[in-house]
């Protein structure tokens, strides 16, 4: 699996580890940035990675900032994306499960590391369920 990652300075440190983290686990990852924890906007750090899940280019984005609420705004403007704000293991397991998010966002501020490396593991192997929901997906996506 392919995955592309992004952050701002908010959410640098984490997305460096998660970044270690996905490479050890075998995933093929490409960082659009920051690279560096110096104040930036995460705009277009953002929408690189958004517009990477929606070309194909990639399987799936993770996107990180303070809160991570910017970050899947961010995301979400980008036709064809699904991106889902995760806080606990339930909401990341949900976010693929109900909605079939290709990218998932996190706030550095929100969680300790432990918990953004587990929620990074159950949103890349959760698959979507499918049924009932797929009828919602594409009502999303249209």
């Amino acid at each position: 699996m392919k995955i592309a990652i992004g952050s701002d300075h908010a959410g640098y440190r984490y997305k460096e580890e998660i970044l270690a983290y996905l490479r050890t686990q075998g995933f093929e990852v490409t960082n659009y940035g920051t690279d560096s924890p110096e104040s930036v906007s995460y705009v277009p750090f953002i929408r690189q990675v958004a517009e990477a899940v929606a070309a194909g280019e990639v399987d799936r984005g993770i996107v990180l900032g303070g809160s991570g609420n910017g970050e899947a705004i961010t995301a979400n403007r980008t036709a064809g994306i699904r991106c889902g704000l995760a806080w606990n293991e339930e909401s990341a397991r949900l976010t693929r499960q109900h909605n079939d998010a290709n990218v998932l966002s996190l706030g550095e501020r929100m969680m300790d590391l432990e918990t953004a490396l587990k929620l990074v593991a159950i949103f890349l192997e959760t698959p979507f369920e499918g049924g009932r929901h797929l009828e919602r997906i594409r009502q999303i996506d249209a």
